[in-house]
């Protein structure tokens, strides 16, 4: 009997897990497999998306395995049946090329509520016809809330979210948190009335023993200096509002992707919300801002990268030293590049007291001598073959990109809810304004957290972008090392920085220059290295100590430096250090 039933396939969607009633997926497979039965169909497989939107196929797996399913003929099936078309998908062109290509395996629609047949003559046109109109209906609701928001920013009112640090909500206001406002003020205070930049105030913070509060949207207790440009750019607490900060722009080139754009101008409206600072200090700490916001110029030479910055350790404090440039002196016309502490130049407290720029050519030269005598070393060629390995771990921020992720999954979700309770509401309805209104709230607060969870997620997934791009697999190392003489000379500056920060850890330094001009004290680095002692052993270390050698030591190759000199440590974990 089944052999002369039609075999279909079913496919269900669902935008969120709470669903309007008649949605959910137990309702659409009920009406689908009645509709199946009373046609003489044979369900084979049933596709289901839970918690997905129907803007775009991207991320909806079941649908795309249902279409993979039909190009390989897998149960020869002649429809699909949905319960509407909204579930099949709200994006026109998405609907129409899916449909396509289904037809091309001689597979058709059925939208089992709307009454459509894509096999039937006006089948295909009705298809295209509605998905363009709710397509229409999702930009216009886009288009409506938005207005809606600027409307409440122009009436000085909170637009929904969470309230800024500072401050609290009280139906739906924002009043001032006193346990936080202390914080802004000193904030204010001290970028406008010290020489502290964004950096040197978010030190001052956690140098001094300050904390902040945890909270929803702020769950780090430290002060960053990102939260602290945050702070001082937000016309929030002058009492002000400001409206399209940020928005949401479609990607050029892509058809439904987007991402969160910084805008340099937006419009700003008198808050019925009490101000923290008065508008007169605000505007001072703008002023700063613009002086040092400004785009650096490089006019030194373009193809120089500070080759050590990050590796080497300041002698005082232990942080890491980056790099500074000294313009050409009239004299000789040399622009010189140094090493220095940037915890010593500002006002923040930091008990750093090292003061000294330390030239880079003194320490990248004795940095490439060191290698080279290590690699030249006879045995060190066949060690070095052995497993060293390293590895970027992205593993922390890959879990991190997926709480943010199934985050503004959710908020999706919630938002195509609510949109479709504001659209299926009948202005007949009982109550009908505080209804819409309090829709409007509650979309409000969904377009804020999509907004704020695509920008936490376009960060991580620049930081995770950036470490790869900085990491050398283990293979080129082994390569690098093998051959450093003839590759590091023909290097770019920003190639040998690349390698340095994937073999060295870290470098610490003198606190004064020793009389032979070395400044290098201990290096260590990133894993372990094979070396061949004197007795013809091979052993494993993770560091050099120049504590007890001279300068002419690192010219000659390793197996040739001074016996009486040198110790060998075995184990990595003890503080491996040769010499």
């Amino acid at each position: 009997m089944n052999r002369d039933k039609v075999k279909c396939y079913i496919y269900t969607r669902v935008s969120t897990a709470i669903q309007v009633d008649g949605y959910s997926l137990d309702a659409q497979r009920e009406t689908m497999r009645k509709y199946a039965d009373f046609q003489n169909m044979e369900i084979v497989r049933e596709y289901s998306d839970e918690g997905h939107s129907g803007k775009n196929i991207r991320g909806r797996q079941e649908f795309v395995r249902m279409l993979n399913d039909i190009e390989d003929g897998k149960d020869e099936v002649s429809f699909v049946l949905v319960f509407k078309l909204s579930r099949f998908g709200r994006n026109a062109a998405d609907v129409l090329s899916s449909l396509q290509l289904m037809q091309d395996y001689g597979v058709n629609l059925i939208c089992v509520e709307d009454n459509i047949d894509s096999s039937k003559e006006a089948g295909k046109l009705l298809i295209s016809i509605i998905a363009a109109v709710a397509e229409m209906e999702r930009e216009n609701i886009r288009v409506q809330t938005m207005a809606g928001r600027m409307q409440k920013a122009r009436e000085g009112k909170w637009n929904g979210g969470f309230a800024p640090y500072g401050y609290a909500l009280e139906s739906g206001e924002l009043v001032i948190a006193e346990d936080e406002a202390d914080i802004i003020r000193m904030i204010f205070d001290r970028y406008i009335n010290t020489d502290d930049g964004i950096n040197g105030v978010a030190n001052y913070l956690n140098n001094h023993g300050y904390t902040k509060k945890l909270r929803q949207n702020g769950t780090i207790p430290g002060f960053s200096t990102s939260f602290v440009k945050k702070i001082i750019d937000n016309p929030i607490y002058m009492g002000k509002i400001a409206y399209g900060r940020r928005r949401t722009e479609k990607k050029n080139g892509t058809r439904n992707e987007t991402h969160v754009v910084e805008q340099s101008e937006f419009p700003i409206y008198e808050g019925i919300h009490e101000a923290i600072i008065s508008e007169e200090e605000w505007n001072l700490a703008q002023e700063k801002r613009s002086k040092n916001n400004y785009r650096r110029e490089k006019v030194n030479d373009p193809d120089h990268a500070h080759i050590l910055s990050g590796i080497l350790r300041c002698p005082c404090c232990g942080k890491g030293m980056y790099g500074n440039v000294a313009k050409a002196h009239s004299k000789d016309n040399k622009t010189r590049y140094y090493y220095y502490c940037k915890n010593t130049v500002n006002a923040t407290g930091h008990k750093c007291t090292f003061r000294t720029n330390i030239e880079q050519s003194q320490i990248d030269g004795m940095l490439e001598r060191l290698i080279s005598a290590m690699t030249r070393e006879g045995k060190f060629k066949e060690a070095i073959r052995g497993k060293i390995g390293t590895t970027v771990d992205t593993s922390d921020m890959e879990k991190e990109m997926a709480v943010l992720s199934a985050k503004l999954h959710q908020a999706e979700g919630i938002k195509t809810r609510i949109e479709q309770q504001m659209d299926s509401l009948d202005v007949n309805t009982p109550h009908y304004e505080k209804k819409i209104a309090d829709l409007q709230r509650r979309l409000d607060s969904q377009y804020d957290t999509i907004d704020e969870t695509e920008q936490a997620i376009a960060e991580v997934r620049v930081q995770i972008l950036d470490l790869k791009k900085s990491s050398i697999s283990a293979d080129s190392i082994y390569e690098f090392l093998l051959h450093f003489d003839e590759i590091y000379r023909e290097c770019t500056d920003a190639e040998k920085k690349k390698f340095m920060q994937s073999f060295v850890d870290r470098i610490e330094l003198y606190s004064e220059r020793r009389k032979d001009g070395n400044w290098i004290k201990n290096i260590l680095f990133n894993f372990s290295i094979p070396v061949v002692r004197e007795d013809e052993e091979l052993a494993r270390i993770g560091g050099i100590s120049l504590e007890n050698s001279t300068l002419s030591n690192v010219n000659l190759p390793l197996e040739k430096l001074p016996t009486h000199e040198t110790v060998i440590l075995l184990t990595k974990t003890s503080g491996i250090f040769i010499m």
